[in-house]
């Protein structure tokens, strides 16, 4: 409960920093004419639509399992984020076809000291925000967030570009870099797009999880090789911030049950403790009585 009221109170304040940074935008885009500024303002409203879309799907993956979702609701954050990239391309598209519009017609800005101040404002809150998204997002394991906390990322870096342009046509009068910065602005929101495209697709996909996490199961598991003979058939995913993961291990034919569980019992709780909000199923097999390549005490083998 404690990740989504995280999860919940960013997505707030994310809503609530870019309805600011649109207002800003808007005005000093009219202002001053600058369709790199619009650019970023477009950019800011997509950045809106996609942390409406987090808090929605923030909220119904929220919600416990029932009996038409036994594992949760926690892809909601995945299709979030795959809906987050279709706004962004979309986006992109329009800022290149305004931009060559401006570039064809040969429209001029004015009042560039506006612009430049209110895009120095949205650089310093921008990358605040980003940092303190991508913090949640980590500690909540949340793909939606993470998807917003890199589009907040990537104004940053457009913004540093409007900045830069207009202060070219602030010291030159070269107006056309002005549309020039924004198509460098819309491929760059591109290039982000489709890296932001690729974890949530892979989640929906039920894609494993990291190398770096199965070695984590791996190591766990190998923390009681005194009982187990060896694992097999390991399976992992993850949906939202859950982790699923199910193995087989194999251990000597004549253990007792109880401690067979138990054994089980301790795998579980050693990868939790590694892997957060892990979803652990061990199917125990009997061993086939090959004693000669077997390093597990039982009284299988001192009978013998």
């Amino acid at each position: 409960m404690k990740t989504h009221f995280s999860q919940l109170k960013a997505s707030r304040l994310l809503m609530i920093v870019i309805i600011g940074l649109i207002l800003i935008k808007v005005a000093a885009g009219w202002w001053t004419g600058s369709i790199s500024i619009l650019a970023q303002a477009m950019d800011s409203l997509l950045d809106l639509a996609a942390a409406l879309i987090t808090f929605i799907a923030i909220r119904i993956a929220m919600k416990p399992p029932d009996e038409e979702h036994p594992f949760g609701h926690g892809k909601a954050e995945d299709v979030a984020g795959i809906a987050q990239c279709v706004l962004i391309f979309t986006t992109s598209a329009l800022i290149i076809y305004s931009a060559i519009l401006r570039i064809i017609q040969g429209t001029t800005i004015q009042l560039t000291y506006v612009g430049i101040a209110v895009m120095a404002v949205s650089i310093i809150v921008s990358v605040a925000l980003s940092r303190y998204l991508l913090r949640i997002a980590r500690q909540t394991d949340s793909i939606a967030l993470e998807a917003n906390a890199r589009n907040i990322s990537a104004d940053v870096y457009s913004a540093f570009a409007v900045l830069a342009g207009l202060l070219i046509v602030q010291f030159t009068g070269f107006g056309i870099v002005d549309a020039i910065i924004a198509i460098v602005v819309a491929l760059y929101i591109l290039r982000m797009a489709y890296y932001t495209f690729r974890k949530p697709f892979s989640r929906l996909m039920d894609a494993k999880l990291q190398p770096s996490e199965e070695n984590v199961i791996k190591a766990c598991i190998m923390k009681y090789s005194d009982e187990v003979i060896e694992f097999h058939k390991l399976r992992t995913r993850q949906s939202g911030n859950q982790r699923y993961i199910d193995l087989h291990v194999v251990m000597s034919k004549g253990l007792d049950l109880e401690k067979a569980h138990n054994i089980c019992n301790c795998i579980e709780d050693s990868i939790r403790d590694s892997l957060p909000r892990a979803s652990i199923t061990i199917h125990i097999e009997p061993c086939t009585e090959e004693c000669d390549h077997c390093t597990v005490v039982c009284d299988i083998r001192e009978n013998r």
